[in-house]
């Protein structure tokens, strides 16, 4: 890697809501919390895999016509030509 050109990471906490988990960043913020003797800037996150509706199961996609029937929708009268 090529010195002085890549950006300066800090360790950092993320939480959101009840959740937290520890990971590097290039922010910093005002809070800091020391985890093992070493200072992490907290970064609060309004929404993670933690607690989006998508990643936790509350909420479903929903697909009323698949793929298919779409296409054929579609498409299919001009097969049938």
């Amino acid at each position: 890697m090529k010195e002085g050109i890549h950006p300066t990471l800090y360790p950092v906490i993320f939480v959101d809501g009840e959740h937290e988990w520890t990971g590097t960043s290039t922010t910093k913020t005002a809070n800091v919390r020391s985890v093992n003797g070493v200072d992490h800037y907290v970064i609060n996150c309004e929404i993670s895999a933690f607690s989006h509706p998508f990643y936790t199961g509350q909420k479903k996609l929903v697909d009323t016509a698949g793929r298919v029937e779409k296409f054929m929708r579609r498409y299919g009268n001009q097969a049938k030509k």
